[in-house]
């Protein structure tokens, strides 16, 4: 039986909770059908999700890509160039250089300039008066300038990186979609990656990021430009739209919830645990797809080869088998084995990067302004892959 699971509109007024819980119970991996190309099986629960993603040799990331809309074969190719749609042993040959770089060590090096970074976009924000649209006047700044940062792009290029991040994400939305031509700006993307590349080939080394992958070794063969553009335009949008719904999303959250926004200021240690409530609760991605390579079963469904499986991460951060009282949002919740950042062979590379940027980020906002409510009626993107905030009306003051 089909739920309209796919349909972008679905999401419009906040995730389907309510079916998803009924779905858990009654039918945990159900088929939905799709508009003019096959359906695709829906994985409701915790432990199922789990078992996709540690089973890459039957559930396959590259063979059809991590959408559950069909990609023409083009557009295909390039996704499986990019680390989220590889599998092993690909995956790992790609991802072994670099992962060191992502360490939780290295990653708390950077907490001094991303405070400073965080400060400064306050500032900005301060500057407009009291009345802010926060999404894209405070939280899309953050990402796009650490990754700036991280990469030794030159400060003066951040600004145009930016743009081209939001543009690129939210095509299913008609406002956003109307707004930008997201091929072309994908394609400003790589060619920004691939021009930086060449000018930095010529230049002494910085010891950042941008030098570990021009030098490194990938699957036995140096990077070309053009992998470096590919890998740049992954880089720089999966990081911007996850962080910004992370942060957007969070403070939608706590603004609902005064009584754990008040304990919050009250005690900035409970920001970490907060930080990992906000990731279960408002889930900045809904699922990503696998494609079954052999005939399987998966909670009493027969998937066969070629089948399509979306890895329902919103349902399965409130599977009652997991979490005690699952719907509410509880900002000391404790274990909390979310699934936010996947799991396995594609746990999130920049973890402890988006950990962080949320920490400090909390910390800053709190300890900036006395008050922050709502100023109008927040509203969503249209998408059955993100689930993020368009808007964010919020008035702030400082005493």
């Amino acid at each position: 039986m089909s739920h309209a699971l796919h349909r972008p509109e679905t999401y419009v007024d906040g995730p389907p909770h309510d079916l998803f819980t009924r779905l858990r119970q009654e039918e945990p991996v159900v088929f939905q059908e799709m508009d003019g190309e096959p359906g695709y099986w829906a994985v409701l629960r915790h432990a199922d999700v789990v078992d996709v993603a540690k089973h890459p040799e039957i559930f396959s990331a590259s063979e059809g890509g991590v959408v559950i809309e069909d990609l023409d074969p083009a557009s295909l190719e390039q996704m499986r160039d990019m680390l989220l749609a590889m599998d092993p042993p690909r995956h790992t040959a790609y991802r072994r250089p670099i992962a060191p770089e992502f360490k939780a060590r290295v990653i708390a090096e950077m907490e001094g300039r991303i405070r400073t970074i965080t400060r400064e976009i306050l500032d900005r924000a301060d500057a407009k008066g009291g009345d802010l649209e926060f999404v894209h006047d405070v939280c899309a700044h953050l990402p796009s300038q650490v990754v700036g940062e991280l990469m030794g792009l030159p400060r003066e290029d951040w600004p145009a990186i930016h743009a081209m991040a939001e543009q690129n994400s939210g095509g299913q939305d008609p406002d956003i979609a109307e707004a930008a031509d997201r091929s072309n700006s994908s394609m400003d993307m790589a060619m920004y990656g691939i021009n930086f590349a060449a000018t930095r080939r010529a230049m002494p080394e910085q010891g950042d990021l941008t030098d570990l992958l021009l030098g490194g070794e990938f699957d036995g063969s140096q990077m070309t430009d053009l992998d470096f553009g590919r890998f740049f335009v992954q880089l720089v949008t999966a990081g911007n739209d996850t962080t910004r719904t992370m942060l957007s999303g969070g403070l939608l959250a706590l603004l609902q919830h005064p009584e754990q926004l008040a304990a919050l200021r009250a005690d900035n240690s409970l920001i970490p645990s907060a930080v990992e409530e906000i990731l279960r609760w408002a889930n900045p991605l809904h699922y990503f797809r696998r494609t079954a390579v052999v005939d399987t079963e998966l909670g009493g469904a027969s998937i066969s080869a070629g089948d399509k499986v979306a890895m329902i991460y919103t349902s399965a951060n409130r599977d009652e088998d997991v979490f005690d009282d699952p719907q509410a949002f509880d900002i000391t919740r404790n274990p909390n084995h979310h699934l936010s950042f996947g799991i396995a062979t594609h746990f999130c590379l920049g973890v402890h990067l988006a950990r962080l940027e949320g920490r400090v980020f909390f910390e800053e906002v709190l300890n900036r302004w006395a008050t922050i409510e709502l100023n109008g009626t927040p509203s969503r993107q249209q998408s059955n892959l993100n689930n993020s905030l368009k808007s964010l009306p919020v008035s702030v003051k400082a005493t």
